[in-house]
């Protein structure tokens, strides 16, 4: 992740994208459904309206990158990884502006050290909601490099 997530121009594009995003259109709902298990939906249900658009740019990115670099169709278990990168968010329910607040002052809040802590958050709600191992090893980082890269190129974006 690194300090381009702190970047003012990084910030600045972070609430600007989540001032306009709309809610998944149905025939969106319906490709996320077909992706996500259903215990896994469930908890994609819980992110905001933001978080969700996000995920749904990560997975394009992520399907054209493995695409383009590897010639195949990108793997189940990297589109949920896609999907599913942010899901720690929904325990740290902040707003945009406290997002941002949050990543400029650091973890020094309870709240914010949630946020901060999203993705081991993530993990953890993914293991218990029964996610594929292999799914979860992609968002740890682990796994097929390639795989990992693309993902978090898609995210970096």
């Amino acid at each position: 992740r690194g300090a381009t997530m702190t970047s003012p121009w990084h910030l600045a594009k972070r609430l600007v994208g989540a001032a306009v995003a709309q809610p998944l259109r149905s025939a969106e709902v319906n490709e996320v459904a077909a992706i996500l298990t259903p215990t896994e939906l469930q908890l994609f249900r819980q992110l905001s309206t933001p978080d969700q658009r996000h995920a749904l740019h990560v997975l394009r990115r992520f399907d054209a990158f493995v695409a383009e670099a590897l010639h195949v169709a990108p793997p189940v278990a990297g589109r949920r990884a896609a999907l599913l990168h942010d899901i720690g968010k929904a325990q740290a329910p902040l707003g945009t502006v406290m997002r941002i607040v949050a990543t400029i002052v650091g973890p020094r809040a309870p709240a914010f050290r949630r946020y901060h802590e999203h993705e081991t958050i993530g993990f953890a709600m993914l293991e218990q909601a029964g996610s594929d191992p292999i799914t979860v090893m992609l968002l740890r980082g682990q796994g097929d490099a390639q795989l990992v890269a693309a993902l978090r190129r898609a995210d970096a974006i």
